[in-house]
């Protein structure tokens, strides 16, 4: 009695086994030096960072807008700021004073405006098209900063898993 022959797909067909969803990453620069940082980016073998801060600009050298992506362009890495992602003025006052509660308040109510929701929605299809992004901040600690607040839309809406990287120290 022979054995069924099984059916191995050819190499112009498509694998039924549905293609794995690539991480939202989430990184902040505070405390770190900028080869820290981009050492975690390339080793999460991200496709696009996705800058979150209203202000692109940093006290820090190779923190603002223009270095930061001069340094990415180098390593093949996109930059993208998504500046109505940022936290308002007021939000980054009292999170600069330690008043969580009142920077939640104030970045929920940011998040739903027009302006948000429309770079929300342009992040949400960078995220479906199936590139390694990562979302850009200041804070270290994800929790007490406004990216998670934003991977949490886009988990909702994407169905994709959020990773946190935390590059060393100073």
């Amino acid at each position: 009695m022979k054995k069924p022959k099984r059916k191995t797909p050819s190499a112009g067909s498509k694998s039924r086994r549905p293609k794995k969803k690539a991480p939202l990453f989430t990184i902040g620069y505070e405390q770190a030096k900028p080869a820290a940082v981009l050492e975690e980016i390339k080793r999460a073998k991200i496709d696009i960072l996705v800058d979150t801060r209203a202000v692109a600009a940093s006290r820090r050298p190779g923190f603002s807008k223009r270095q930061l992506a001069a340094a990415l362009d180098q390593e093949g890495i996109g930059y993208i700021h998504l500046q109505k992602l940022g936290t308002p003025a007021e939000g980054r006052e009292a999170a600069r004073s330690g008043d969580l509660d009142a920077l939640w308040r104030i970045y929920d109510e940011h998040i739903r405006t027009a302006d948000a929701q429309g770079e929300l929605g342009e992040l949400i299809s960078l995220v479906k098209s199936g590139k390694r992004i990562a979302l850009l901040c200041y804070c270290r600690n994800p929790s007490a900063c406004h990216r998670s607040r934003i991977a949490a839309q886009v988990k909702k809406r994407a169905g994709v898993r959020v990773e946190n990287l935390i590059p060393p120290l100073f």
